[in-house]
C-alpha cells in the first residue's frame, strides 16, 4: 500500500455517484483524470463546511465532479454557480449534475465566467478557479471584485505536476500561466494565501 492509498482508506468514502462519474469521465472524456477525484473532492466539501459560504462561483466545471462536491458542503439556501466554456462537455456534465443528490444547489452555465459571472449581480463567499491555466491571473483579477470581504478563492493545479520548477517546461504556455499566477498572488497585499501540496497543488486565498 502506498501513501495515497493509505490516505484514501482513512478519509470519508467517495460517494457512489461520484465514483461512477469519475470512472465514466476517464472512459468518455479526453483527460478524464482532470476531474477532482476522491481526496480533492472530500477536501472541497470540508472547506465549504468550514467557510460556510452562501454563494460559490466555480470557473471550469469540466465533468461536474468538483461542483457536486462543493454543493455537498452547502447549507440550506446555498448555491454553486459553475461555468464551463467548452460546450462540447455540456451533454456529459449536465446529466451527471442533474442526477446528483445536490442538483438543486447547482446552476450549470455554459459560457465564459470572466465575462458572464459579473452579470449575475452576486457577491460570492467562495470561488474555485480551475479553468484555462494560461489565463489564471486574468481569472483571478476578474473574480476578486466578486468575492466578499474575508471571502475565499481556491485555485487548483498551482503546483502543476511540479512543472513549475522543471526547466524542461519553461516554454510551456500552461506552465507559464501557472507561474505568472503564483507570482502575482504571492505579491498581492490584498489577500492572504497558502499553497497546499494536495494532489496537483491548491492555493487557498482569503480576501482581506
Amino acid at each position: 500500500m502506498n501513501i495515497d492509498d493509505y490516505i484514501l482508506n482513512h478519509i470519508d468514502a467517495e460517494p457512489d455517484h461520484l465514483r461512477r462519474l469519475y470512472h465514466e469521465a476517464n472512459l468518455q472524456l479526453v483527460n478524464g483524470h482532470m476531474a477532482s477525484g476522491h481526496l480533492q473532492g472530500r477536501l472541497l466539501k470540508m472547506l465549504v463546511r468550514m467557510i460556510r459560504p452562501r454563494n460559490i462561483l466555480e470557473i471550469g466545471t469540466y465533468a461536474g465532479y468538483s461542483a457536486i462536491c462543493l454543493a455537498e458542503g452547502l447549507g440550506d439556501g446555498g448555491k454553486v454557480y459553475t461555468f464551463e466554456i467548452n460546450d462540447e462537455l455540456e451533454d456529459f456534465t449536465r446529466q451527471w449534475i442533474a442526477r446528483s443528490a445536490v442538483a438543486d444547489k447547482i446552476e450549470f452555465i455554459i459560457g465564459d465566467a470572466l465575462t458572464e459571472a459579473p452579470k449575475l449581480g452576486i457577491m460570492f463567499d467562495l470561488a474555485f478557479i480551475d479553468g484555462n491555466k494560461r489565463t489564471y491571473t486574468e481569472a483571478y483579477e476578474a473574480v476578486l471584485p466578486l468575492v466578499s470581504p474575508r471571502g475565499f478563492i481556491i485555485a487548483d493545479n498551482t503546483l502543476w505536476d511540479s512543472h513549475i520548477i522543471d526547466p524542461a517546461y519553461a516554454n510551456d504556455k500552461q506552465t507559464q500561466g501557472i507561474l505568472a499566477f503564483n507570482e502575482h498572488v504571492a505579491r498581492d497585499a490584498r489577500v492572504e494565501k497558502v499553497i497546499l501540496p494536495v494532489r496537483d497543488g491548491m492555493t487557498i486565498i482569503m480576501k482581506r
